[in-house]
């Protein structure tokens, strides 16, 4: 087993942990956790894994929601290259390729670059495939541009001898339980299960198995579908196209969660 006594993730919303809510130690008066209004998500799970392993474990997370790669590559990567951590994650190009005109291919030479000075650290990389959007109406028409970006993830990442984390082949996350209402980003399930598969992949000891079977669901009607695919649209993809149009980000003048390698905690 594979012992890492730093961790620095990369990315966007995906690695801050969007939509799985942390909870905070407190207690409301009934006795019921309260949320402390952050997200934890698969890296904040996978580093707690880390810190049961060791106590002198330290972690960063400077993923911020709707970053596209150019700005992980230059906002996040040298402060992680100074780091210098044990172990580094890097997620990003999902905001790229929902973009008109995204260029898988340039995308990857600004990935390989961004891993080539991560591995000259001497830190192990851990890189990402996507989910395979068929099942998602926004994401489906841009099918081919995903799968090229992807296949040049795996192909990065046999050149530079990182770690990959499949997430295509998670039939699990195919399955809306394991999204939030948006349809964008995956709920506690869903990112409970990537922690699981990056646990695997690092060779980390972890309690659940991403290899999850969802039971069958009931049908659903008809109707009542279609009501909430108008409420969807009014209350998630249009305000996400609305930002696009102006230029914006849900993560614009927001700061990264845990900005230093810290004890984690």
């Amino acid at each position: 087993m594979t012992r890492y006594r730093s961790f620095v993730a990369l990315g966007d919303s995906f690695t801050e942990g969007m939509n799985d809510p942390a909870v905070h130690p407190a207690v409301d008066a009934s006795g019921l956790p309260v949320e402390s209004g952050r997200f934890r998500g698969w890296a904040d799970r996978v580093a707690e894994r880390l810190a049961a392993l060791d106590p002198e474990f330290r972690y960063a997370n400077l993923a911020v929601r709707g970053k596209l790669i150019d700005q992980v590559v230059a906002d996040q990567v040298p402060v992680a290259v100074e780091m210098r951590p044990d172990l580094v994650s890097f997620c990003a190009g999902g905001n790229d390729l929902l973009r008109p005109g995204s260029d898988p291919d340039r995308m990857a030479k600004k990935l390989a670059g961004a891993v080539r000075r991560l591995r000259a650290t001497g830190a192990e990389v851990l890189l990402f495939t996507g989910v395979d959007p068929r099942d998602t109406p926004l994401m489906r028409r841009a099918r081919g541009t995903f799968a090229v970006f992807y296949l040049h993830v795996r192909s990065i990442a046999d050149l530079y001898g990182c770690r990959l984390v499949d997430q295509w082949s998670m039939q699990g996350l195919r399955d809306w339980r394991a999204w939030s209402d948006d349809r964008l980003h995956m709920n506690e399930e869903g990112h409970r299960m990537v922690a699981a598969k990056v646990c695997e992949v690092l060779g980390v000891p972890c309690d659940d198995d991403w290899r999850f079977t969802w039971p069958p669901r009931e049908n659903v009607d008809p109707r009542i579908k279609r009501r909430e695919d108008v409420q969807w649209v009014r209350t998630h993809l249009g305000p996400w196209v609305l930002r696009r149009l102006r230029g914006r980000s849900s993560g614009d003048d927001l700061d990264p969660k845990r900005p230093d390698l810290k004890p984690f905690a």
